[in-house]
């Protein structure tokens, strides 16, 4: 669930961009190489968020990743639009108010996610984090009093199950704060938030200009944030170890711009309801990676929530793929 998903559904496109019609379509097998990258790598990137916590700031680390992709990304959007008039290839106000409006939500999301690692275990996260469709569906629901199918009220209902069993983990185990439990569950809903957002604004056709504006206004604030609450003085860089750094590089290079390539592609090949499977792929791949890498223990309440969850956002996302 990461920052790049939001690039797929947005209505609204700016008449005065002139992009290329017809592009090569990528083989089938090719297709499914890129989706099979998207569940691997976005379910590692949990993995890797929580091996560069353990000596890097949280929420510089999260800056850092987003910054250094946004100015990656941002250049190469801008250059794919060269052959758009002068007047329309540098972005409009309105733009860059939706970006960054969604960035933030979505990145300040994922920044508190770190912060919450350094609590509770990447596979919990994961599971947590896994509620967003969850999320939409009630904001949906609340704030536009969308009518929901039965399939989607039982999802929401056994969600709801699973979310209360994984949050008594914060009780039951010393080193799982409960605090860490609900800031996951209030990142989960700022991502839910910013995918509406994303869904509503103005923003550029290039999903590649539109990722970087997002990623820049997010990394921004994401670095004030750092300040604020003092990151900056407690960063001694001969203390971040170099799995923190391998985890960081990780993040922005695979993470970021090799995993949001592949489900560009994906998005674009196969159909919709199999590349909303990532939704609860994900989650499954990143318990597990926690699992044999860094030995987090499994237990039968994260085992049965963790179902409950992940068979939720399948009732869900069957119902309605594009949205999540």
């Amino acid at each position: 669930l990461d920052v790049m998903s939001s690039q797929t559904t947005r209505p609204v496109r700016d008449q005065k961009e002139r992009e290329p019609v017809r592009r090569a379509r990528p083989s089938p097998l090719v297709a499914w190489i890129c989706l099979l990258i998207v569940y691997v790598v976005w379910g590692s990137t949990y993995l890797a968020i929580r091996v560069g916590v353990e000596t890097m700031p949280p929420l510089l680390m999260a800056a850092a990743r987003s910054l250094v992709a946004g100015l990656i990304m941002f250049p190469l959007g801008l250059r794919r639009r060269r052959s758009a008039p002068l007047a329309s290839r540098w972005p409009s106000r309105a733009q860059w108010r939706s970006c960054a409006t969604a960035g933030v939500l979505l990145l300040v999301g994922q920044g508190v996610v770190g912060v919450a690692e350094r609590t509770i275990p990447s596979g919990l996260a994961a599971l947590l984090v896994a509620t967003v469709p969850l999320w939409l569906l009630g904001l949906d629901a609340g704030l536009n009093r969308a009518r929901l199918g039965w399939a989607q009220l039982a999802g929401l209902l056994v969600g709801l199950a699973g979310v209360a069993l994984l949050s008594t983990l914060g009780g039951g185990a010393g080193h799982i704060s409960v605090i860490g439990v609900l800031i996951v569950l209030g990142a989960a809903g700022m991502w839910a938030l910013g995918t509406m957002t994303a869904r509503r604004g103005t923003f550029p056709s290039s999903p590649v200009l539109a990722t970087g504006m997002e990623l820049l206004a997010g990394g921004v604030v994401l670095l004030v944030l750092a300040a604020v609450t003092g990151e900056f003085g407690s960063l001694r860089l001969s203390h971040v170890s170099a799995g923190s750094w391998l985890a960081l590089g990780y993040l922005i290079v695979i993470g970021s711009i090799v995993a949001f390539s592949a489900y560009g592609i994906a998005v674009r090949s196969l159909p919709t309801p199999t590349v909303a499977t990532y939704a609860y792929v994900n989650p499954v791949i990143a318990v597990l990676l926690g699992a044999l890498i860094l030995g987090e223990r499994l237990t039968p309440a994260m085992i049965g929530g963790g179902v409950l969850v992940v068979g939720a956002v399948v009732l869900v996302v069957r119902r309605s793929p594009p949205a999540h």
